[in-house]
């Protein structure tokens, strides 16, 4: 099946040069030279895409506020997976960005190799057998639907990226048990590739945000110092 990706990028060349690279390789790629363009493209085209590549450096507007205007718009467009493109190779826009919803981070110049491993990874997703579709796990006041992929904590609806989501999962689903960075990248990634693997440190900042009542005292995703995380199971009323 082909993979649809929306490539924001202005850099026109670079962006033939990625379209030539990846059509073979089972993706569609539709261009916007601008943020307006791509956002007005996803909105129009809200069932085609399956996957955004974002640059950070757009002459109308800063990526990273795409980012954050994709991530308020409504369901389902606010949980597609967005890769974003820059030439900056500072380690604070990679938390910046993914922060902000970002599920993952390609900095330029890269291997044409290494950017399809990284869509194919963000894309990955485990099969969803018949009974898979309609489980939910319950712990106390907070609710993940497997199937519809929501999550809500008091009944209100708490929005979470792609990656965000499925990290909530392989965490919930292993209650109890203690996971390291490298086995929650095997788990949701697909392979432990992402060198920059901090990167799971900021995903749980950003589900502390969404799920707990206190993230300084978090007591659903609890840090266990040199070890990795574990999601507890909390029974509140």
């Amino acid at each position: 099946m082909v993979q649809h990706v929306l490539m924001i990028e202005d850099d026109e060349r670079l962006a033939g040069m990625v379209a030539t690279y990846l059509e073979p390789q089972g993706f569609g790629v539709s261009h916007a030279t601008t943020a307006q363009a791509g956002i007005a493209m996803l909105q129009r085209d809200h069932d085609v895409f399956q996957l955004v590549l974002l640059d950070l450096m757009l002459p109308d507007m800063d990526g990273l506020d795409v980012c954050r205007q994709i991530r308020a718009l409504a369901a389902p467009l606010r949980s597609i997976p967005i890769v974003m493109l820059t030439a900056k190779g500072d380690p604070f826009d990679r938390v910046v960005g993914l922060e902000i919803g970002a599920d993952d981070y390609v900095p330029k110049p890269f291997e044409p190799r290494e950017l399809l491993a990284r869509l194919r990874a963000v894309l990955r997703r485990p099969p969803l057998a018949a009974e898979a579709a309609s489980r939910v796990l319950r712990f106390g006041r907070l609710v993940i639907d497997i199937g519809a992929r929501t999550v809500s904590l008091d009944d209100e609806p708490r929005p979470l990226t792609a990656y965000q989501f499925d990290l909530l999962v392989t965490l919930a689903e292993r209650a109890g048990r203690v996971l390291s960075r490298e086995q929650l990248l095997d788990a949701v990634k697909g392979d432990a590739f992402d060198p920059f693997d901090r990167s799971i440190d900021v995903h749980i900042g950003r589900l502390r945000v969404a799920i707990e009542d206190d993230v300084k005292q978090p007591r659903r995703i609890i840090t266990v110092r040199g070890a990795g995380y574990v999601f507890a199971k909390v029974h509140d009323a």
